[in-house]
């Protein structure tokens, strides 16, 4: 996908534009990515179906051109579920647009394929959704299978705190809110920037009026700018740490050789999709102060690397990236349109 999108356009698909009408018996359509994670399947679906029970459950697949045994897993093994198979992998913001024309729940859930539900995540979250109208987009507590917490709860993006966070600096700083803080319990609910797509359970009424994802990301900061129109529109954007989700991370790129190559690929498309958010709402000024703070960010830690270890092999990596942004920032015409 190259064609071009003005910066500042929200070309957000919305389930009004071809999507059936809400069955009210469907409480929940949860729309599951996958990509090359057929090994997680079982799990990750049958969490969910034992969560939702008491529950009416919509599910729907859809495989972005994976190259495992994912296609014929999913029909042998789950042929109540609704199924779109790509040829291509289109990303996963675009992937979850594609299954809006199919959405018939009061909710919508998306769900990572890395991320399992608890038994009483599903009742738990789409309860408090229930009870709180003003709630568009729900987050939950993620943890990794060691317990370890997870960045669940997070403030927008800045070009300042992304510099601030890269170069460690934030520590000079206390009051500039970073974009993953952690110095809290994560015990109580409260409003947030946003919250991480593994787990995001989004009002019906959300998708009708501000609908889902901008195309123009390819993988990264979907969400983030999907929270961002869901607060502009007058609604809250909450985390609730009443259930917790394991979250895995990072299976689909890991499954993928081209995506993982010396973390190249996966490197490119996270500075092309910030890159394109800062454009989009920071005009020219965003993106070009993000790039010049990248830019000074890559600077200082190879100054650092080559005073701590008095040589300049570590400084090849900051190097690496400040090439890679000023080849992305022309690729996408000055972070208005994507590359793929």
């Amino acid at each position: 996908m190259t064609e071009s999108l003005n910066a500042r356009s929200t070309p957000y698909p919305s389930v009004q534009q071809s999507a059936t009408d809400p069955d009210q018996g469907v409480d929940l359509t949860a729309i599951i990515v996958n990509y090359n994670t057929s090994h997680l399947l079982d799990e990750s679906i049958g969490a969910l179906r034992l969560s939702s029970a008491g529950m009416r459950l919509q599910v729907v697949l859809v495989d972005n051109a994976s190259r495992d045994d994912s296609i014929a897993v999913i029909k042998e093994r789950f042929g109540d579920c609704e199924l779109i198979e790509n040829h291509v992998n289109v990303g996963f913001g675009r992937a979850n647009n594609q299954a809006l024309p199919l959405v018939r729940g009061r909710y919508v859930l998306l769900l990572n394929t890395d991320a399992f539900v608890a038994p009483d995540t599903l009742r738990s979250t789409v309860a408090f959704m229930d009870a709180n109208a003003r709630c568009g987009v729900l987050g939950v507590r993620l943890a990794g299978r060691d317990g370890v917490l997870q960045p669940s709860c997070r403030y927008a993006p800045t070009p300042w705190n992304v510099f601030l966070g890269r170069t460690g600096l934030n520590r000079f700083f206390p009051g500039v809110q970073m974009i993953d803080e952690m110095s809290w319990d994560h015990a109580s609910v409260r409003e947030c920037d946003w919250v991480p797509g593994c787990y995001y359970l989004i009002r019906r009424e959300v998708l009708d009026t501000v609908g889902l994802f901008d195309p123009r990301y390819f993988l990264y900061f979907e969400e983030i700018d999907h929270c961002r129109a869901v607060k502009a529109a007058g609604w809250s954007v909450v985390f609730f740490p009443h259930t917790t989700v394991v979250h895995i991370g990072g299976e689909s790129a890991k499954s993928d050789s081209a995506l993982t190559a010396l973390g190249q690929q996966i490197s490119e498309l996270q500075i092309e999709s910030e890159m394109l958010y800062f454009r989009k709402h920071g005009g020219r000024t965003g993106v070009w102060l993000s790039f010049a703070l990248s830019a000074l960010s890559d600077l200082l830690l190879s100054l650092k690397s080559a005073l701590r270890h008095r040589t300049l092999r570590g400084a090849a990596g900051h190097f690496r990236h400040l090439a890679a942004m000023w080849s992305l920032l022309r690729r996408t015409a000055w972070a208005t349109r994507p590359t793929r």
